[in-house]
């Protein structure tokens, strides 16, 4: 029995709230259960110094979690002056995520930068910040749209996130902080509202998992990315 009673193929109740920021031209609060995480876009009319003259836009992210998003206060990265591995990895995640579904041809010389700030954490961070994050890019488009700053369409496709794992010998979909600090297998799925797989990031934290495990964590994110992508095209109706 998981710890939440939830069945092995159910999510965590999803919520994901437009227009949360006055002032960012795409937001959207998503919460995956306990997780909760704030997620911004804002528009530059520049891009990188290596894409100038290209005619073509970027996207990129940022990721943090605030001091008291765990039970222990967290000190911030700035204090430290620099941030840790984990940020790093899941800020770089998160943008390679979104590009998959950018034509950065159709956005022109742009960038949007994608801030995902942890509220609340109990597990999937990650996965929530690349779902809630899509939703606020295409909002910061549709900015763009009504202004005429672009023409044709920029996103190519919905992005959406999930994990899952193995917990107490049975493949489970989207661990909270009880399943993820205990699972023998841990893994992040990142897929395309067409079935395109974009990244998946899995790890044995016990004994290796088989292939067939493999396969049964597959069917779970797939499954469980098809509900977020509708909720996805339920919440920019």
């Amino acid at each position: 029995m998981r710890p939440s009673k939830r069945a092995a193929d159910e999510l965590r109740a999803v919520t994901l709230e437009r227009g949360v920021s006055k002032h960012a031209e795409g937001s959207c609060l998503v919460k995956f259960g306990d997780t909760h995480v704030l997620c911004t876009a804002s528009l530059e009319e520049r891009v990188p110094p290596w894409l100038r003259g290209q005619n073509r836009g970027w996207v990129t992210a940022e990721y943090g979690m605030l001091p008291r998003a765990t039970g222990d206060r967290m000190r911030r990265e700035a204090t430290a002056g620099k941030q840790s591995g984990r940020t790093q990895e899941i800020q770089r995640l998160i943008g390679r995520s979104l590009r998959a579904v950018v034509d950065l041809q159709a956005l022109g010389e742009a960038q949007i930068s994608i801030d995902c700030d942890v509220i609340q954490a109990d597990g999937g961070t990650r996965t929530a910040a690349i779902t809630g994050a899509w939703v606020a890019l295409r909002d910061c488009v549709e900015w763009m749209k009504a202004r005429d700053m672009v023409k044709a369409n920029v996103l190519k496709d919905h992005i959406a996130a999930i994990s899952c794992g193995i917990y107490e010998g049975a493949p489970v979909l989207d661990l909270d902080y009880a399943e993820d600090s205990t699972a023998e297998t841990d893994a992040n799925f990142v897929m395309t509202g067409s079935g395109g797989i974009v990244e998946i990031q899995g790890t044995a934290e016990g004994a290796p998992f088989s292939e067939d495990e493999f396969n049964q964590l597959l069917g779970l994110a797939k499954t469980g990315i098809g509900r977020l992508v509708d909720l996805q095209k339920m919440a920019i109706l």
